[in-house]
């Protein structure tokens, strides 16, 4: 509420003489990019409109569980939203007691500061002072990922969600760019070696957490088999840093990246299903268009991810 409470319009800054002009830039490009959202056939409604002051690099403070031996989220039970892999805050103090609570009872947290939320379209979210101060590719790709948020949403199905969100994000910014300095304008060259980055990327770390999964899968908890995680883990470190990557330094993010596993239980919630993505986007010639409609199609059925892509879950055992 403090934060709808502090809003100030968009269209007032921009008509004010006095706004600065870094600011009117920023503030204009949010603009483009959701007209462009609009295009494609998201959610813009209100969403964007507004700006609101916060201290700080981050808007909320997320947190993530996981129980010894799973590299997948505990999860958090909500009204309305369902279970979902984590608990935002606005007060990063009350995060990092959340997930002192968890550590207490036996779990491995991540805690992650974020720049960036969505309420799903029930209020006009609202730009903040942290999100605009992204570079111009990833401040693009957040908003379209949070416009994808509140026009696709299934209750206690964050995979679903965050997958779209993730994937559309992406693509749909690549094209932003495309259309605003032409397929072979530096922005869009730009755009595009930064997406196949993060998604090299992605690949190394969905190898790495399933080489955790069955590791946790084939041996109990003890000494040998902490010893094998440690051995995927610095295998995984090596294997980022000879990544040729042209948008960051390999060497940094290998040694910056966190593996345990509630931090990787995050990251897989939001990158697992990419490559499923990029083939159901091939089958519809790569019109994102048809892929935001198909996911709204998708949403309606027992089991969005299956309906979509093609990942089913597995029946029940008729014993179980």
């Amino acid at each position: 509420m403090r934060l709808l409470w502090g809003r100030q319009p968009v269209a007032r800054l921009l008509e004010d003489a006095a706004t600065p002009a870094p600011l009117r830039a920023r503030l204009e490009l949010v603009e483009r990019v959701r007209g462009f959202g609009a295009e494609l056939g998201l959610d813009v409604d209100g969403q964007y409109t507004s700006l609101v002051e916060v201290p700080g690099e981050a808007v909320v403070t997320t947190v993530v569980g996981t129980r010894p031996g799973e590299i997948e989220p505990a999860g958090f039970w909500f009204p309305v939203v369902g279970r979902l892999p984590y608990k935002g805050f606005f007060d990063p103090d009350r995060a990092r007691a959340e997930a002192e609570r968890l550590a207490a009872s036996g779990l491995d947290t991540c805690v992650s500061p974020v720049r960036a939320y969505s309420t799903l379209g029930w209020f006009d979210d609202p730009l903040t002072t942290p999100l605009l101060r992204l570079e111009d590719g990833l401040l693009v790709e957040v908003l379209l990922h949070e416009l994808t948020h509140a026009t696709v949403f299934v209750a206690g199905d964050a995979d679903f969600n965050e997958g779209l969100a993730t994937f559309v994000g992406e693509e749909a910014a690549i094209r932003f760019w495309e259309a605003a300095s032409g397929p072979d304008g530096e922005d869009a060259r730009r755009e595009r070696a930064r997406v196949a980055d993060d998604r090299r990327i992605a690949d190394d770390l969905a190898r790495f957490r399933g080489a955790v999964a069955d590791l946790y899968a084939e041996f109990a908890a003890g000494p040998e088999r902490d010893r094998r995680r440690a051995g995927l883990e610095a295998e995984t470190r090596e294997r980022l840093a000879a990544l040729p990557l042209g948008s960051r330094d390999a060497a940094k993010l290998a040694a910056a990246v966190r593996l345990n596993d509630a931090c990787q239980a995050l990251v897989g919630a939001y990158q697992s299903d990419l490559p499923a993505y990029a083939q159901r986007l091939a089958e519809l010639d790569g019109d994102l268009t048809e892929l935001l409609a198909a996911a709204r199609e998708a949403a309606e059925a027992p089991e969005p991810r299956c309906a979509l892509l093609g990942i089913c879950a597995s029946p029940k055992d008729p014993d179980s």
